[in-house]
């Protein structure tokens, strides 16, 4: 999956760091900032996702379409379609111009919706990364887990550098005999948990 990555998602992915970049140093408001997942995060995500058992993949929280682009890969590898979903409009613009100029449109479909009733509508999904506000995670957790097939995958990003926001969920997803589930030190912290 990366030893060829397509110039299309290369030089979008470098037009969102430097666009996140250009953000920060205008001190935009956090709310406006990207806040994209570092390339190890998204390596780590892909290959989580594409040693999956059969199914789709969805995403709370498109974002600027950063982490999207890094599991367009293993859909492609595998066969797989990403549902994303993001309900800032402007993000979702950004989003929807990034998965175009990459040329992932036909495994990536963008919905800007509510990502909790959207993930409800969706069937066959085996993965589900949660890139969202704390105060859904929870929510976002058991809609997905409940759609998973034994084996399918949960990531939760920002464990670490945010965990003070949302201890209780944390601390209940590591403990939850519905899955094996574990804090990887990697980027912002991602909370892997695999349905058993």
């Amino acid at each position: 999956m990366f030893r060829n990555i397509p110039q299309a998602i290369e030089v979008t992915q470098g037009h969102l760091k430097a666009l996140e970049a250009w953000r920060k140093a205008q001190g935009m408001e956090r709310a406006r900032l990207l806040r994209q997942i570092p390339p190890e995060t998204g390596k780590l995500l892909a290959i989580l996702l594409a040693n999956c058992p059969p199914g789709d993949a969805a995403e709370v929280g498109t974002g600027a379409g950063y982490s999207g682009l890094w599991l367009s890969l293993a859909c492609r590898a595998t066969g797989r379609k990403l549902t994303t979903f993001e309900l800032d409009p402007s993000k979702a613009e950004i989003a929807r111009q990034s998965f175009s100029a990459a040329d992932v449109l036909d495994v990536v479909e963008l919905r800007e919706a509510d990502a909790l009733e959207g993930l409800k509508s969706l069937r066959n999904i085996a993965f589900c990364f949660i890139d969202a506000e704390r105060d859904m995670a929870r929510a976002a957790y058991e809609t997905a887990l409940a759609a998973l097939p034994v084996g399918g995958v949960i990531a939760v990003d920002n464990a670490i550098s945010h965990a003070q926001e949302f201890p209780e969920f944390l601390n209940d997803a590591e403990m939850d005999p519905r899955v094996d589930a574990v804090i990887v030190p990697i980027g912002s912290g991602l909370l892997v948990c695999r349905k058993v």
